[in-house]
């Protein structure tokens, strides 16, 4: 195993770990995309990705539904469904359900008449990457991250511009855990909660509405309601941490690095600060680097809870070079 297939290995899992520990509500953690798990898989068709967010209205039950038979293979039955939706979606699906037979021109259509729109240009950049097309996919994934930033197709594409990264993108972790009351809503209203309370509350109800949008695929609208955080109480350590993690991307990495360091040379003992550089080195599979940042975070005793966070990526990082 190479060095560079090992760290990514090790990053990957590590990945999943801090997708899991932000806080507890349903509407902040990510949904499973089995299909975008095999995005850089080789197989008859593309895999087919859509953006249906919290929806769930009879017409994305039906698109879901119709994805679930796309991605075993009942291409036939799949395109029945997307053939009746009168939606963006509902025509992707069509045109990737009738793979090969027209597939690529029929999306490069689609992306004539929706050329704002991510979710096209993502497809579009599958369909031609099956058909060896690479170059051109490239081109379709990067005019899919500057079309529609703030979006989940955006992110996705981002993915596939950077395979040997972590899926997704950091997202900040709290110290402090939502409201209880949260818990008994579904995702929709969990999300329309967070944004009132984040319209007239303080720091911690705005980044727990940061949170919940990086959550949802809308990391440009995150980190917009991190820096009203930053910007409500510019003391306030976690709320300047969570404006720098919102400004990563994998294109511009730099965008919260500049942030980050600064804070770390002023708070050298918040482990909220070295926690979330670690994070971030993570996702640039720089694992030393990381290692020696949480455990600076974890110095800070099992009192704190980013602390606790730390020592847990330690070990996971520990298990996955070992196993």
């Amino acid at each position: 195993m190479t060095a560079r297939l090992r760290i990514g290995l090790v990053v990957g899992a590590v990945a999943a770990l801090a997708a899991a520990v932000a806080v507890g509500a349903a509407v902040l953690q990510s949904e499973e995309d089995p299909a975008a798990e095999r995005a850089g898989a080789t197989g008859a068709a593309p895999p087919l990705l859509l953006d249906l967010g919290l929806r769930r209205d009879a017409r994305a039950a039906a698109l879901r539904r119709a994805a679930r038979l796309y991605d075993r293979g009942r291409r036939d039955e799949a395109g029945e469904i997307f053939r009746r939706q009168d939606s963006l979606d509902g025509q992707i699906g069509l045109a990737l359900a009738r793979w090969p037979h027209g597939s690529v021109e029929r999306l490069e259509q689609l992306t004539r008449v929706h050329p704002r729109v991510a979710l096209v240009h993502l497809n579009l950049g599958l369909a031609l990457f099956w058909s060896d097309r690479r170059d051109e996919a490239l081109v379709a994934w990067r005019a899919a991250t500057r079309v529609e930033p703030d979006s989940v197709s955006s992110v996705r594409a981002s993915d596939l511009l950077h395979p040997n990264s972590p899926r997704g993108l950091p997202t900040f972790v709290p110290s402090f855990r939502p409201p209880a009351a949260l818990a008994g809503l579904s995702p929709a209203r969990q999300l329309a909660q967070l944004a009132t309370a984040a319209r007239s509350g303080g720091v911690r109800p705005k980044l727990l509405y940061g949170v919940a949008l990086q959550r949802v695929g809308r990391p440009r609208s995150a980190e917009r309601v991190y820096a009203a955080a930053a910007a409500v109480d510019p003391k306030s350590v976690e709320a300047q941490v969570a404006a720098a993690v919102g400004r990563f991307t994998k294109e511009r990495p730099e965008r919260a690095f500049s942030r980050l360091g600064p804070l770390a040379r002023r708070y050298p003992r918040e482990p909220t600060v070295r926690f979330h550089l670690g994070l971030l080195l993570l996702w640039l599979g720089e694992l030393e680097q990381a290692k020696r940042q949480l455990a600076l975070a974890s110095a800070a005793g099992d009192d704190d809870p980013l602390a606790r966070e730390a020592g847990r990526f330690l070990r996971r990082l520990k298990g996955s070079e070992t196993g």
